[in-house]
């Protein structure tokens, strides 16, 4: 083994290998169901793979914009007019981001310096933080209601200070399935009502939200849009995960900074598959009716489940719904999650994970962006548990 002559300092010494690899190379080594990790196992749209070879075959595999294709951020501009009555400017509003983790952190490096400090909800998707302290900013965290998700605004109120640069937003949230409400709104936009904080808007999940509510966009206020970079993911959207391709707006004025950063960053994303995706988005049905089909699929699950000792409420957004196992067990979360897959065969995610001081309330988040068999072979499982 080399010797080096320097010791290394890690700029993310807490940081290890995420939990979504770690369960899933569990259920691979476990032959089990997989409902870790957040990803589909249906087909793709056939015409959509279909569109991605004709455009490499017609020779769109070099560089494209900085910012994206022209035709797809057009095609995004005409989505967000027709979802969210606001218009983008395609030229100086829109980009084009290799996937949303991408394109969080790179809004993270536009706007966070040193000592500043960023609100953020917990639990929280795991990519947030560590931006942030990469920085060298201050993740200031306020932890989510345990009963139903929902956010303390008094609690906000209290850690505003003049160092707070950002706030971070999730809706549809993952890993809770909850969705913030008129009043989270209302609040949100009287905390920021004198002052010059960002909000950062994670939406990827913004075509799945169930039981006919309306997706809480912040691009539908023009005081918070005025403010905001919002994040979208066509991985969640279309079925793709695997293809790592998303797109942010904003406006020009926060997007002219993100851009600094994003050029040196990634540079673009993928030529051939942001072609196909402007030729697909013509056609929105693509994507209006996903919200339907991920609510049949939580509904299936929710009933295959029905009959077990697991305790939930229904999952409002997204593809995750969090299953309470206190009346099957009181051991820590990443312990069962490991025993279930290893002993059941059924591969979860332990909603602690997502904390930032540990919290042991007895959830495991289970995807259900899956087959239909799929979905009635774990109720099977889980209730026999």
């Amino acid at each position: 083994m080399p010797q080096y002559p320097h010791s290394i300092s890690s700029k993310l010494p807490k940081v290890g290998t995420t939990i979504f690899t770690v369960m899933s190379q569990l259920a691979v080594v476990n032959d089990a169901i997989n409902l870790s990790q957040g990803f589909p196992d249906f087909p793709v749209n056939r015409h959509l793979i279909d569109l991605v070879h004709k455009h490499m075959v017609e020779g769109r595999n070099q560089y494209p914009p900085m910012a994206g294709v022209m035709s797809l951020r057009e095609r995004i501009s005409e989505k967000m007019e027709r979802a969210y009555g606001v218009s983008y400017d395609p030229e100086s509003e829109v980009t084009i981001t290799a996937g949303g983790t991408q394109a969080l952190f790179t809004a993270i490096n536009a706007f966070i310096s040193e000592g500043d400090e960023v609100i953020v909800f917990t639990p929280a998707y795991d990519c947030y933080a560590p931006a942030i302290e990469l920085v060298g900013g201050k993740p200031i965290y306020i932890q989510l209601s345990s009963k139903d998700y929902s956010i303390d605004w008094k609690q906000v109120k209290k850690v505003v200070t003049r160092r707070t640069k950002m706030i971070l937003i999730n809706t549809p949230h993952n890993p809770t399935g909850a969705i913030i409400s008129d009043k989270d709104i209302q609040e949100l936009t009287k905390i920021t009502k004198d002052n010059d904080i960002i909000i950062l808007g994670d939406e990827v999940y913004e075509h799945i939200v169930f039981d006919g509510n309306r997706h809480q966009s912040l691009a539908l206020y023009p005081e918070l849009a005025n403010r905001s970079l919002i994040v979208y993911s066509f991985g969640k959207t279309f079925h793709v995960t695997g293809w790592k391709t998303g797109y942010v707006v904003g406006p020009a004025n926060l997007m002219s900074e993100f851009r600094k950063v994003h050029q040196f960053n990634v540079f673009t994303a993928n030529a051939p598959i942001q072609y196909a995706l402007a030729e697909y988005m013509l056609y929105p049905d693509t994507y209006l009716g996903v919200a339907e089909m991920y609510q049949r699929k939580r509904d299936i699950f929710i009933a295959a489940v029905k009959a077990s000792r697991f305790e939930l409420k229904p999952s409002k957004g997204t593809y995750f719904q969090l299953l309470d196992y206190s009346k099957i067990s009181d051991e820590e979360d990443q312990d069962i999650a490991v025993r279930f897959t290893k002993e059941h065969k059924i591969a979860s995610i332990p909603v602690s994970v997502f904390y930032h001081n540990p919290v042991q309330n007895n959830v495991l988040r289970f995807c259900f962006a899956k087959e239909e068999e799929t979905l009635l072979r774990a109720g099977d499982i889980l209730t026999k548990i």
